[in-house]
């Protein structure tokens, strides 16, 4: 049986250690038909990108033999070989302009020394466009170039004073694609976000962004039937609509898509965990949504126009398009609105929701609690919502308010926000794996929130004391319980009072509706 390719972004590795691999050599064939010469591409980290890039650099460089049994070993001019350019930003951390400076300096002595060709300018640009020129002169071939992780020195950064000096560096640096033109055959690069045109990209103003293109949707991550053809001998005994409720749903205007990452170790454990999250969250990003006071639930329906989601500002980060290209978001629905286009977008699967609320879960604990407390915690809210003891929830969440930190107050205005408490509330039961509903819509209005296990359903209304509305009162008033009055399960309605000076649960009322309306 072929194993798994974990790991491996290297072409020649899989195809010589008889490696599994999806086979995405068409979507290249189209590429270079197109003859666009520049290419953009955007995915969320361990997507497949640096096995993309490798894989253009083999087909370039007429290594035949890599390829094949794959569809571009008979649909390709194997005759002409191309001087090839691969840059990889994707090891290590760059913590200033100098660090970057001296990484770029490496990079091209490897290319110096690799082809025997010497490199007199003084500046970093000058140096990167000699070496096209000379590869070009040396091989009387156009130079193919491939850049991986073209922005990693830019997020490293993204939150310090010095990003704009990376920026300006990273600019200078790419704007020899341009100026070098004539002596270019393919150019791609690939990273996670999409930095503005008048920031990065300011010199390098005709790359073809193929990120949200239809065509090339799937051109990285494993669909449903890679899934169940390439990956078939390691299925047996699994659950398939598990793993997909796991790890699928991230869409790109083409298929549904698996995370590379999360299917290879899936297969190899045979354990449901949030493997891409645990390699690496933005503690930034993170940080992002609580100084924003962001509405946690409202990452389930989160609308963007079409200009918007493809690029942002460094000095101005939109949260919802840093979601999405970091691939916390994705596609959900995409349709047209006075001459552009609106996304909707959604947390793609299991994984990525559980990995997020466990993560903000910690935070919010901001350390006042130990792991073994938190274990605790979890189990008393699991099992009031499953056994239906809604009361028990009440002093959960009184002693988890009255534990955080009087600084997260100090500093800002959250205690006035009924949206903090909520989005705290949410996270809890979501980091148990409850199916939560914020803002649940029916026919008379939308719940706040809706908790739905197998045996429960609990439907929440939140209030400021301030708000001369009685919560409980206000499920009654609209009937929002008559939505889920079919389900034939137990159900709970849960008035919730915040009083903002005592920052913390002031009324916490409670009434069963069982199987039937009032």
């Amino acid at each position: 049986m072929r194993q798994l390719p974990i790991a491996k972004t290297e072409l020649q590795k899989i195809v010589e250690g008889n490696f599994l691999y999806v086979d995405k050599t068409k979507f290249i064939k189209d590429l270079v038909d197109a003859n666009h010469e520049y290419y953009f591409l955007s995915r969320p980290r361990r997507f497949g990108k640096s096995l993309l890039v490798d894989t253009l650099r083999a087909a370039f460089a007429g290594e035949k033999e890599l390829f094949k049994g794959l569809y571009l070993e008979n649909n390709w001019d194997w005759s002409v070989k191309y001087p090839v350019i691969t840059i990889s930003f994707g090891s290590g951390t760059v913590e200033n302009r100098k660090e970057l400076k001296l990484k770029i300096q490496e990079i091209l002595d490897d290319f110096s020394e690799k082809f025997e060709i010497e490199l007199k300018p003084k500046t970093l640009s000058g140096k990167f466009k000699k070496l096209i020129e000379k590869l070009n002169q040396k091989y009387n071939q156009k130079v193919v170039v491939l850049i991986d992780e073209y922005d990693k020195p830019l997020l490293d950064n993204i939150t310090k004073e010095n990003v704009a000096t990376i920026r300006d560096e990273l600019s200078s640096f790419y704007s020899v694609l341009k100026q070098a033109s004539k002596y270019l055959k393919f150019v791609l690069l690939t990273g996670v976000s999409k930095f503005s045109k008048t920031s990065i990209f300011s010199k390098l103003n005709n790359l073809t962004d193929i990120s949200l293109t239809e065509k090339y949707a799937d051109i990285c991550g494993i669909t449903q039937h890679d899934l169940e053809t390439v990956f078939a001998d390691y299925l047996k005994d699994v659950d398939l609509q598990k793993v997909k409720q796991w790890y699928d749903g991230y869409n790109f205007r083409g298929s549904d898509l698996y995370n590379p990452y999360d299917v290879l170790m899936f297969l190899w454990e045979k354990r449901y965990k949030p493997y891409w999250f645990q390699t690496g969250t933005p503690t930034f990003l993170l940080e992002l949504i609580k100084e924003r006071k962001f509405y946690i639930p409202n990452l389930e329906k989160v609308k963007i126009f079409e200009s918007q989601l493809e690029e942002f500002e460094i000095n101005n980060i939109d949260l919802e398009v840093l979601l999405f290209q970091a691939g916390y978001l994705t596609i959900k629905n995409r349709y047209e609105f006075d001459d552009n286009f609106i996304y909707e977008l959604k947390i793609p699967n299991k994984e990525v929701k559980k990995g997020l609320t466990d993560y903000l879960l910690r935070m919010f604990y901001a350390s006042q609690v130990t792991a073994n407390e938190r274990t605790e915690i979890s189990e008393k809210i699991y099992f009031a919502i499953v056994e239906g003891r809604p009361q028990e929830l009440n002093h959960i969440f009184k002693s988890f308010f009255a534990s955080i930190p009087h600084d997260w107050y100090r500093k800002n205005d959250i205690a006035n926000f009924e949206g903090f408490y909520c989005s705290v509330i949410y996270t809890f039961f979501t980091a148990l794996g409850f199916t939560v509903i914020g803002e649940d819509v029916t026919n008379k209005g939308k719940i706040d929130l809706t908790i739905l296990s197998k045996e429960t359903i609990f439907i929440i209304e939140f209030k400021m004391k301030t708000n001369p509305k009685n919560a409980l009162q206000q499920i009654k008033d609209m009937k929002y319980f008559e939505k889920y009055v079919a389900e034939n399960k137990t159900i709970f309605l849960i008035g919730i009072e915040f009083d903002e000076e005592v920052k913390n649960i002031s009324e916490f009322e409670v009434e069963k509706v069982g199987n039937l309306a009032l």
